[in-house]
Parts: structure tokens; sequence; C-alpha cells
């Protein structure tokens, strides 16, 4: 995360950046290379697009066909535990009208470097999104297609700066971000090989030799945010959680983030642990930008759902990577963040936490 010299988050100063940007230019370039893609293209595409089936993903396919007029392919690497919702909404997805693939790696591949990531990092996610992101750029580069269109760039929306991701709309960069840029060599200590590993990353100089290029649609669309993206979708057939859904369960307040797999809940409490801070604190960070929340309102979010995770996700994860639940926890803790201390009670607890300040 980048803070300025005055402790402002990256997000927040996008948020004054985008008071000062011309977004008609910044459309305009984008249909101009929309426009581009259409002239080059020499297959029976124009675009292709990496989806999930969410909220973002939904908006990104119907505004590359409907706004810019392209001939787009979806791209879907199916995450390891996907959801009833998740299948239910990468259908709904496709049934809007797209041609698509779907691709899975190798799961027994998967379950090994999901187990090596959890026990090197205390992040067993982070090589699935490897295989979510490079998923489009393997099929563009396969197919000829000319055109990727992404969703936003991290560096701007979750004020990702302290890398080398660039501030700007080309999303051929997206190996650049903070959990792929330490390169998908690093696997090979865990014994897969490179074939093993195809799926899980792309050539960017190859890419850029052909002439493809890519594009984060958040830096161009004015109105990209988490609940526009949101409200769009459900409208037109995004199913999310259901009004009844616990909270603590899910380690925040908002029923249509991250839906796709229950691995997400699990890693955000490690995250919790890791860092001090988990999924409610990032939802309702973006809930405050687009005015849904008052800073009190989402602070008390935070207070009381930050980190939780239901039990049977815990389980359902350890049998996954086949673990003790003991084990889990006493790697866990080996990763616990310097904000926590202990109290009277031997309980870990945040130091100096949101909520006391």
């Amino acid at each position: 995360m980048y803070f300025d010299e005055n402790d402002i988050c990256g997000a927040c100063l996008w948020e004054d950046e985008k008071e000062k940007i011309d977004w008609d230019a910044r459309w305009k370039d984008l249909q101009e290379l929309a426009e581009w893609a259409k002239r080059t293209t020499k297959t029976a595409y124009d675009c292709v697009i990496g989806v999930s089936g969410g909220k973002d993903s939904t908006l990104q396919a119907l505004t590359a066909r409907e706004k810019l007029g392209l001939k787009t392919l979806l791209v879907n690497s199916e995450p390891e535990g996907i959801t009833e919702i998740g299948k239910c909404n990468i259908e709904n997805l496709i049934n809007l009208g797209f041609d698509a693939i779907k691709l899975r790696p190798n799961p027994n591949v998967m379950k090994k470097l999901i187990k090596r990531d959890f026990y090197k990092y205390l992040n067993p996610i982070k090589i699935s999104e490897y295989s979510l992101w490079s998923s489009a750029y393997i099929v563009a580069d396969m197919m000829n297609i000319p055109l990727i269109i992404q969703g936003e760039n991290a560096a701007l929306t979750e004020g990702a700066r302290n890398t080398d991701l660039e501030l700007d709309g080309n999303a051929l960069n997206a190996n650049k971000i903070q959990t792929l840029s330490s390169g998908w060599e690093e696997y090979m200590e865990a014994g897969v090989s490179k074939d093993d590993m195809f799926m899980y990353y792309y050539n960017r100089e190859k890419l850029a030799e052909k002439g493809i290029r890519g594009a984060w649609l958040q830096y161009y669309d004015k109105d990209w945010s988490m609940s526009r993206n949101a409200d769009f979708s459900i409208g037109h057939g995004l199913a999310i959680r259901p009004e009844y859904f616990d909270p603590h369960e899910y380690g925040t307040h908002s029923a249509c983030h991250q839906m796709d797999s229950n691995l997400v809940q699990v890693n955000q409490m490690l995250k919790y642990i890791k860092f001090g801070f988990g999924q409610c604190t990032d939802h309702a960070s973006f809930d405050i930008r687009d005015g849904i929340l008052t800073r009190e309102d989402a602070i008390e979010l935070v207070r009381r759902y930050d980190g939780r995770c239901g039990m049977q996700f815990i389980k359902k994860f350890c049998d996954y990577i086949e673990i003790e639940i003991d084990e889990f926890w006493h790697v866990a803790e080996s990763f616990r963040g310097p904000m926590w201390k202990r109290n009277s009670k031997e309980e870990w607890v945040l130091e100096n936490p949101i909520w006391e300040q």
C-alpha cells in the first residue's frame, strides 16, 4: 500500500484524482482502441475478457459488447472450491449471449501449490491468482486476439503503488501486480515442471511483439465503482448472498464481493492474522468512497466482522490440503503480525484498533 506524506493512501488519492480527469477524452481514447481492435483482428473476436461471472466481469463484458461494439470472447478460469453462487453467475453471464472458454488447471497441481503457499506465505489463494489473471492473456496469444480488457488497475483503486505497476490504462502489465510479481518460477521448488505451470503465466514480451494490447476498463470509465458495478450486474441477473447470510461467517457485511470460492473467506481471515485487517476493512473502505457508509458506521462494521470466518470453511480447507485443524492454527500463529498483543485473558487483540482511536 502507498501512503503519501500526509498519510493518505493511494486509493483515496485516486478518488481525488478522478475529479480532475477529462473523462470524455479518456472514453474517446478507449473507443479509438476498440476501433483499432476491430480493424486489426483476423479472428472471429476483437477482444478477450477474463471473467469470474461476478459484478465487475459482468459489467466489463456488457460494456465491451454494447458500448464499444466489440466481438467479445470470455475466458473463465474456474477457482478451486467454486461455490454454487459462483457456478450460477458464470452461467448467467454466458447466457447473456457470449462465447466463452472455461479453463481449469490440473487440480492435483493446484492443490500442491495452494498447500505450498499456505506454508510459505500464509496466502493459500496466491497461486490461484496466477491462473485467474493469465487465462485471458494465454487465450489472446493462442488465438491472436488483438485486445485484452481487464477490470481495475490495483495501483489506482486499491492504492497498491509500491510496485512496478504503472498508474495507467495498460493491462498488459498485469504481471506486475504484487501477487504475481514474484514470478511463476518460484513454484518450481514445489516439484512441478514448467509444463505443469502452463496455465499460470503469460509472456508479456511475446504479446507486445505481436501487437496485442490490453486495457484496464476502470481507467477509462468515470462511473467505475464497486457499488455501481454491483447494481448494474444485479440488474443483469447476478446472484448475491441471501439477505439472511451471517456476516460473522464470511468476515464482511458485503453480500456481493468474492462469491465464487469459499477459499477466500479462509484467506481473508489469515490476512487479518498476518496484517491486522481483513476483507470487511477492504469493503467498508470502498463503501465510504462510494458514499454508501459513513466512516463511523464503517468502523463499527469492521469492529464486528473483520477477520471472522466460519469454522466450516476452515475445516473444509484443512480437509482439502490434508492437514489437521491444530496444524492449521500452528501455521497461522507463526505468521501473526506485530500489531497484535495479548490481553489480561491471554487473548490476542489488536493494539490501538481503529475503533479506539
